[in-house]
């Protein structure tokens, strides 16, 4: 979790500025983050001031991580957080699509693992494909 050295109990809200320096992300990104992240809802109070608890600071963080260090998209962090049911989570480099780096959500998506090996089927499926191949080709010259 982020550092303060405000004094500040640990359970206390944070403004913006507090978080935007212990994470060192400026303050219109996280406005932004909270815009593109529906998990994230910092307390508002009159006049639109920004007050983040505790569970905010650890999805900050979370999107923070994840976007930043292991290079997913925006889409694909929020995917992973929705997934996780938690913003505390630790997923793994290989458990991200290759092409924008979304968590393996979709139920219809299956990971390689899961598929058999179908290469010896393939390799005969072309041998069979090759000698038919061969057959034409002989009766055309014929």
């Amino acid at each position: 979790m982020a550092e303060f050295e405000d004094g500040k109990d640990e359970g206390a809200l944070r403004t913006i500025g507090e978080i935007s320096e212990a994470l060192d992300i400026k303050p219109h990104v996280l406005r932004y983050w909270e815009q593109q992240f529906s998990l994230l809802k910092p307390l508002k109070r009159s006049g639109g001031r920004r007050y983040y608890r505790p569970k905010d600071v650890k999805l900050v963080e979370s999107i923070n991580r994840l976007v930043n260090e292991e290079g997913y998209t925006l889409k694909g962090a929020e995917a992973v957080l929705r997934s996780s049911g938690q913003p505390e989570l630790d997923r793994r480099k290989d458990d991200r699509r290759s092409g924008d780096r979304r968590a393996n959500v979709d139920k219809g998506t299956r990971r390689a693992s899961d598929i058999p090996d179908l290469r010896p089927q393939v390799a005969a499926t072309v041998e069979k494909l090759k000698a038919i191949r061969d057959r034409l080709g002989g009766a055309l010259e014929a």
